[in-house]
C-alpha cells in the first residue's frame, strides 16, 4: 500500500472518530433531532440508505449503523442487520431511518412492510421509537 493510501485511511478513521465522539453527547428529543443525525449521516447520497440509530436508556446516541445502501427508489434491509448491531451495541433503543433520493418522503409499501416487520421482530425487548423518513 502506497504512502498517500495509508495517510488517506488514517484520516477517514480519525474523521470517523470525532463524529462519534461528537455524537456521544446527542440526545434525541424529538424526530427533528433523529432527521439531522440521520441526514448528516446520509448527505446527498445519490441511492437509499438505511441507517439504524442506537440510543441509550437516556436516548443518548451510542452509535449510527448504516444497516443498507440500496438503490435509487429501493432500500431492502433485513431485520436481522437491524437487530444485530442494536444487539452488539447494547442499545435500549434504535430509531430506523433512510432517505429518498427522488425527494419525496412519501413511505413506499415496502417502507411500510420495513416498519411493521421491525415492530413485529421488535416485541424482543428492544424499544422502538419511530421511524424517520
Amino acid at each position: 500500500m502506497e504512502l498517500s493510501s495509508i495517510i488517506e485511511v488514517i484520516r477517514i478513521k480519525q474523521e470517523v472518530r470525532e463524529e462519534m465522539v461528537a455524537l456521544e453527547h446527542a440526545v434525541i428529543q424529538s424526530p427533528d433531532n433523529a432527521r439531522q443525525i440521520g441526514a448528516s449521516f446520509i448527505g446527498d447520497d445519490d441511492r437509499e440508505v438505511f441507517l439504524v440509530i442506537m440510543l441509550n436508556t437516556k436516548n443518548r446516541v451510542i452509535g449510527v449503523h448504516r444497516a443498507h445502501v440500496g438503490s435509487v427508489n429501493s432500500s431492502v434491509v433485513h431485520p436481522r442487520e437491524i437487530f444485530k448491531c442494536a444487539i452488539l451495541n447494547n442499545a435500549s433503543c434504535i430509531i430506523a431511518c433512510h432517505q429518498h433520493p427522488s425527494g419525496d418522503p412519501s413511505p413506499s409499501r415496502e417502507d411500510i412492510l420495513v416498519s411493521e416487520r421491525l415492530h413485529w421482530m421488535g416485541y424482543t425487548q428492544l424499544d422502538i421509537n419511530e421511524e424517520v423518513d
